[in-house]
């Protein structure tokens, strides 16, 4: 589902506006080819499904989407219709009856723009260019194939990227196919795009070719017309997050959950490109860090990745319904105390609270008590793992050691499964249960993108992500002081995995030493980061490649002057100014300090006029011109 935010208002605040191209649409055909349209695969069938709102208010019924057919999809997803355009119906009927191949020919030619995402899609552009089509075609890579393997295997890949033998590696990995089919899209395309700059290097060497246009990722953003909405929702999705703790860790709630801090880390289960490893090494330092300084603070992670179970363990399950059980028994006892001590106050009594509680209720609470009790650790994880002696998050708790003993100030819970609001141990979808959180953390080594931390940001909550995914690179160059508003940047590229692992540890750590007034501070800046993602604004990479397509393909129709850059001004987010300006003192050393701190910082931080500050000093220096050259490797540069 997209990030939809009700009771929308005007959004874009401040942000440069767009010339538009003017495209004369009508006269024009857009067809956009994915596996991922209506077929949730990865993060590319968020980008589909995100965009089109946004692209159909822009080319309307001109405007297709084209992709796998799978029955179940077309059912929940798919809304079967005529097609509006006369030419596309003759082709479907033509497809139809000629065994989906098309040999019409139409009198009125639209030009048409064809753009296709991943290899999947590429068949389809290398049949339109080698039949010589008048198609103007684009390719998008949202992640190299090659690439993605490199470093699922560990290898140091962004020191080595102008070494590799690419068709060795590719036949070693038995991709050579898919890599050919790939490669063949990339070069056959009138205009190639990719999703960030990081992954355009990638690309460069790679598939040799470097992109025309970087295309960022966005999201549909809808501001609530109560500013303080998202707090809302924060504060009513941590309290069900709550409910489920407290089953989880029954007759170990030794902790204050008023006191409990949610991190969650949540993607496809691939334990080093999304930084799962790195993660957990930081857990087990800043538990010991938390254990140290005797805080009161209590850590409870979440890890949201899918993998192969039988089903729910017995005792998590139990827990839930011993949490339910103690709730009735609550619920009970107090209907009989209310009644006792309102009849007591009709009668114009005081009543005796030794005598409102009779034997029954004490038996009833003490049975209560008793089912509590437990005789082993909480479950590391909420599911019969298949194979759990090979798992690497289970291997690496075992070799750190959290196993949600009473005296760990960090817990770890690992869900391999995504969330539902039908299941019955976390009835949460995943956006709920992001509002309800705290703190996302991605230490992602590979990460073209990055759709977790930009949802994270869209909903006000606070993220963790690196110098090697396109997310942090984009927030790197939109926002000057970004850990101020939340967006918190490992450097993973210019550091040894150690350094790189402590920094991770601090950024945790001191944000464990946040107060509560502090955090949400932290949320409010980190929500209006949300202008950034809006697809708004990001369209015009995606306008600029059409034009820029369209132009290569009918130069006589279509002119754009190839040394003019593009008309996409950026803009950049200033530090706030209620920030102290040395990052020394903007943290407390120590996690128990004085109420008098949260007050001097009451009177420094307006929201508001925060806010408005940051409208009027936006800057713009970003543009989408001439592609910059890869960042060439500097010394001490490291693989983690």
């Amino acid at each position: 589902m997209p990030l939809a935010r009700s009771l929308s208002m005007t959004s874009l605040n401040g942000l440069p506006q767009w010339e538009d191209e003017d495209l004369p649409v009508e006269d024009l055909l857009l067809f956009e080819v994915s596996w991922e349209v209506t077929n949730k695969v990865g993060g590319i069938y968020t980008v589909i499904q995100t965009k089109a709102k946004t692209t159909a208010d822009e080319w309307g019924e001109n405007y297709f989407l084209i992709g796998p057919y799978f029955e179940q999809n077309v059912k929940t997803q798919v809304e079967v219709c005529e097609p509006p355009n006369p030419a596309v119906k003759k082709a479907m009927d033509t497809m139809k009856s000629q065994g989906c191949q098309l040999s019409c020919q139409f009198e009125d030619k639209p030009n048409i723009i064809a753009h296709f995402h991943e290899w999947q899609a590429g068949v389809g552009l290398i049949l339109s260019r080698s039949q010589k089509l008048p198609v103007a075609t684009i390719f998008t890579t949202h992640a190299t194939l090659l690439g993605r393997y490199l470093c699922a295997a560990s290898i140091d890949f962004y020191n080595n990227l102008d070494r590799f033998d690419i068709d060795k590696e590719a036949g070693e990995r038995q991709i050579y196919h898919r890599y050919c089919m790939e490669r063949a899209s990339v070069h056959c395309a009138h205009v190639f795009t990719t999703v960030s700059q990081i992954t355009a290097t990638e690309a460069e060497h790679m598939l040799k070719r470097s992109p025309d246009v970087v295309t960022p990722n966005g999201l549909n953003i809808k501001k609530f017309s109560a500013m303080h909405e998202f707090q809302n929702l924060h504060s009513m999705y941590k309290a069900r997050i709550q409910e489920f703790i407290r089953g989880h860790f029954y007759g170990h709630l030794d902790f204050s959950l008023d006191k409990t801090l949610f991190f969650f880390i949540a993607g496809r289960y691939e334990f080093s490109n999304k930084g799962a490893d790195m993660f957990l090494e930081a857990l087990s330092r800043l538990n010991f860090l938390l254990r140290v300084h005797k805080t009161d603070v209590t850590v409870i992670v979440f890890f949201i990745m899918p993998a192969k179970t039988n089903n729910f363990n017995v005792e998590t399950l139990k827990g839930q319904a011993v949490r339910k059980q103690l709730w009735d028994t609550a619920q009970s006892v107090k209907e009989k105390f209310g009644k006792k001590l309102y009849n007591a106050l009709l009668k114009g009594e005081i009543p005796d609270l030794n005598k409102i509680l009779d034997r029954d209720d004490i038996t009833i609470m003490k049975r209560a008590i008793y089912s509590t009790q437990r005789h082993c650790l909480p479950p590391v994880t909420t599911h019969n793992m298949i194979d759990d002696d090979n798992d690497p998050i289970l291997n690496t708790i075992r070799r750190i050691g959290l196993f949600n003993n009473r005296t760990d100030r960090v817990k770890v819970i690992l869900h391999p499964e995504f969330l539902s609001s039908t299941s019955p141990l976390l009835p949460l979808d995943y956006e709920e249960f992001v509002r309800g959180c705290h703190l996302g953390v991605f230490p992602s080594y590979y990460e073209p993108w990055g759709y977790t931390p930009a949802e994270c940001t869209v909903m006000g909550i606070p993220s963790v992500t690196t110098n090697l995914s396109g997310f942090g690179c984009f927030m790197q160059e939109h926002v000057a002081d970004p850990e101020a508003y939340g967006i918190y940047i490992v450097d993973r590229r210019f550091r040894s995995p150690d350094e790189s692992c402590n920094q991770l540890t601090q950024f945790l750590y001191g944000f464990c030493q946040q107060s509560r007034r502090q955090r949400i501070i932290q949320r409010n800046r980190t929500e209006r980061l949300s202008d950034l993602l809006d697809w708004r604004y990001l369209g015009r990479y995606y306008m600029h490649a059409r034009h820029l397509a369209l132009s290569r393909t009918f130069p006589e129709k279509f002119e754009m002057e190839p040394s003019a850059p593009p008309k996409t001004e950026g803009f950049r987010y200033p530090r706030p100014s209620s920030v102290p300006p040395s990052p020394s003192v903007s943290q407390h050393s120590s996690p128990h300090h004085s109420e008098a701190e949260d007050e001097d910082e009451d009177e420094r931080y307006d929201e508001d006029e925060e806010a408005e500050r940051d409208r009027q000093n936006i800057k713009s220096p970003f543009s989408i011109g001439a592609l910059s050259q890869g960042k060439k490797k500097q010394h001490g540069e490291y693989r983690n």
